[in-house]
């Protein structure tokens, strides 16, 4: 249930981007940060259909780490990029070319064989206040050291860090929400919110959420995407092994087998976040981003997708 639950989140998502989109694309150029965009999207309903779709994607993210354990539900989430790929080729008629191949096949390859050689158990452990400070800790030193890295050099390597920063902040905004799903189911909610981790899904993803569009102002699209998509599965995958007791079992041999797939994925990954179906520099897509940092998307032109099959 809970792979079905996050490849639900990951639809939702791609989703989201889709509507989100084509919610801003005829918004005046000039209206970039500035009200005038709000006035805009808000007489524009399949903007309303993108944010429902957001929504949708926190809950079934949330309701499938109720039932999973991070190492199963957050590298999941990576097939937004494949379901986006299949949006736009079955909705909007767009050719495929060797990037989207080459990237769809790497990215299930390495999925399928991590989740099934690893076979995961356990993460039903309820982290204690130390496991806490150890994780809260590293991942700011993390994001800190991440931050200092992207205050020089190219404008590649700027993007990549402030994405790695962001990846960080939401991997732990992830376990946030694991632990709160726990929560109320243990105690209803006047229990969960006498705790700190319903606070920190929201610090967190505040934190991901300006570092995403740090790394989106910093440098190219393509470098910021790839380094927030690799980065927040192999972080969530160490949280869930380290504090909530997730177990990918099997011995050294079965390890190693599961550091590749997890490599063979990142590099399908990496080639999808260059693929002029997924990401745009333009300023209005990037603008067009919604929700958790994802890349814009070139969707064709209202007129365009009113033609699209419904």
């Amino acid at each position: 249930m809970a792979i079905v639950l996050a490849l639900a989140a990951a639809l939702c998502n791609a989703l989201a981007t889709i509507f989100e989109r084509l919610g801003v694309e005829t918004a005046p150029p000039d209206a970039a940060m500035k009200w005038k965009l709000v006035s805009h999207i808000l007489r524009r309903p399949i903007w309303f259909l993108g944010l429902a779709s957001m929504m949708g994607a926190f809950l079934f993210q949330a309701t499938a780490l109720a039932k999973g354990g991070l190492t199963l539900v957050q590298p999941l989430l990576v097939t937004e990029l494949l379901f986006l790929v299949l949006i736009l080729r079955i909705w909007f008629d767009r050719p495929l070319g060797w990037r989207e191949a080459v990237g769809c096949v790497a990215t299930v390859a390495g999925l399928g064989v991590f989740l099934g050689v690893s076979n995961q158990g356990g993460g039903t452990r309820v982290p204690a206040p130390a496991d806490w400070a150890y994780v809260i800790g590293a991942c700011v030193v993390a994001v800190a050291a991440s931050v200092a890295l992207a205050s020089r050099g190219s404008r590649a390597w700027r993007a990549a860090w402030f994405g790695t920063a962001g990846g960080i902040s939401f991997a732990l905004s992830a376990s946030f929400i694991k632990s709160t799903t726990t929560l109320l189911h243990d105690g209803g909610p006047l229990f969960m919110f006498q705790h700190f981790e319903p606070y920190g899904i929201a610090i967190a993803g505040v934190a991901g959420l300006l570092l995403t569009q740090n790394a989106y102002h910093a440098g190219p699209i393509t470098a910021s995407q790839a380094a927030l998509l690799i980065v927040d599965p192999i972080a969530s995958i160490l949280i869930g092994v380290g504090i909530f007791g997730d177990d990918l079992r099997g011995g050294a041999g079965a390890l190693a087998l599961d550091a590749a797939a997890l490599a063979v994925m990142s590099a399908g990954l990496f080639v999808l976040c260059h693929s002029p179906l997924i990401v745009s520099t333009n300023a209005d897509e990037r603008l067009a981003s919604g929700g958790r940092g994802r890349a814009p998307v070139a969707v064709p032109a209202a007129s365009e997708a009113a033609s699209a099959p419904q």
